[in-house]
């Protein structure tokens, strides 16, 4: 799963966590985009801001995904090899 365009080049941290079955990334796009909606549609993950939209494509093989925001902080779980 490619995350550096999540994050771009507005200075957030994104990191990725690889735990066997499961992936977990997270994108810290502090207090200001706390408010931001989240959602996952089919393979896609879209965040949506108050004037900007950013889409992250998972992997077909990607099993069940949820994705969730909490303090500005992007958390998306995946089940399967991301």
């Amino acid at each position: 799963m490619k995350i550096e365009h999540l994050a771009r080049d507005d200075g957030q941290m994104a990191r990725q966590y690889d735990y066997g079955d499961e992936t977990i990334v997270a994108v810290d796009f502090g207090a200001v985009e706390a408010d931001a909606a989240v959602d996952v549609v089919d393979d896609t993950v879209i965040v949506v801001f108050e004037d900007d939209q950013r889409e992250l494509e998972l992997p077909a093989d990607v099993g069940d995904a949820q994705a969730f925001m909490k303090n500005g902080v992007l958390t998306i779980e995946v089940e399967g090899d991301a």
